[in-house]
């Protein structure tokens, strides 16, 4: 009997050593980066300035995954429901904040199902126009909207995206009434913009900065409340006659609830390392994008204020979404 326990424990023993090993290795395989939007928008512009650098620092290739669409919950709920194993990475934005309250029903609860692992950068929302709108300005630009109540089409990369409520809130604000049309991400509402299908948009600065210098959008004002250090030359929308109008992009590296903390961990500290390296800031400065990292900590205590503060927004305009 003792003899046979005595086996067992070494045999026990041995498997634990072998497996310890393994557990340090992570990762072992391949990592999904999930984006709830289609290429060419902000988040998507952010995720691949990090990829390569990622790859290279934990030895596994991190595939993009673009999966956009549903207002970024498809994205969303897939990631969500994903294994926490530390081999499904999230990149939240502030549109996932604001659906908290905004869509009547989701597949998936943010503050629950999501752990945060830290805030990667932020940016201002441009306020743009078609070349064939006459607006120069702000105060035109309202001018010519209460001439043409509800005929300006106004373009974002969704319903209950951080352009959409950007847009409303400025609506709201300046008396103004335009029409909305969501698009499938900041890529395309970028697309509509410049063919003319839209002719206003309140879009990301990595979105649309390369258009702007290309002459074949007109930027009139940034939504932050200080001017962009990117396009210094556009005033802000608040310093352009509507006061206290101040809202900006936000984006934030998650997992799926549950995943080992010391991988969180790892995470934390990859994240930091690959932003603060020379080549991937400078990628992101030529977008517009500002770095801006965090404890896993922080951007949980951001994600719980900004859902309150959406939603505060979201029942003051009565807005909804199926």
């Amino acid at each position: 009997m003792k003899a046979g326990y005595g086996q067992w424990l070494v045999g026990l023993i041995c498997g634990l050593a072998w497996l310890a090993p393994a557990e340090a290795q992570y990762p072992t395989r391949p990592i999904r980066f999930i984006i709830p939007f289609p290429p060419g928008g902000g988040t998507d512009t952010m995720a691949r300035a990090m990829a390569d650098r990622f790859s290279e620092a934990l030895g596994q290739q991190i595939v993009v995954d673009n999966r956009g669409g549903g207002g970024a919950n498809i994205g969303a709920e897939l990631a969500a429901k994903s294994l926490a194993d530390g081999y499904t990475w999230f990149m939240m934005t502030v549109t996932h904040t604001v659906n908290a309250t905004l869509y009547r029903k989701l597949g998936y609860t943010l503050v629950k199902d999501f752990a945060p692992v830290s805030h990667l950068g932020s940016t201002a929302y441009v306020v743009v126009v078609h070349p064939s709108i006459p607006a120069k300005s702000i105060k035109e630009l309202i001018a010519l909207a209460k001439t043409q109540p509800g005929e300006i089409r106004h373009s974002s990369s969704g319903t209950g995206s951080g352009p959409h409520l950007a847009g409303e809130l400025f609506k709201s604000m300046t008396g103004t009434s335009m029409l909305h049309v969501p698009y499938r991400g900041g890529g395309p509402s970028v697309l509509a913009l410049v063919s003319g299908e839209s002719k206003l948009g309140f879009t990301t600065t990595p979105s649309c900065i390369g258009q702007l210098k290309a002459g074949r959008l007109r930027g009139l004002a940034v939504s932050t409340a200080q001017r962009s250090p990117f396009l210094p030359d556009l005033p802000t929308v608040a310093e352009s006659g509507v006061a206290g109008y101040d809202t900006s992009a936000w984006y934030g590296l998650m997992v799926p609830t549950g995943t080992p903390k010391d991988v969180i961990t790892r995470l934390n500290a990859e994240s930091a390392k690959v932003l603060a390296l020379p080549d991937v800031k400078a990628r992101l400065d030529v977008t517009g994008m500002v770095v801006q990292t965090s404890t896993p900590e922080e951007l949980g205590r951001k994600m719980h204020a900004e859902v309150a503060k959406w939603a505060k927004v979201v029942k003051a305009l009565n807005l909804s979404a199926d």
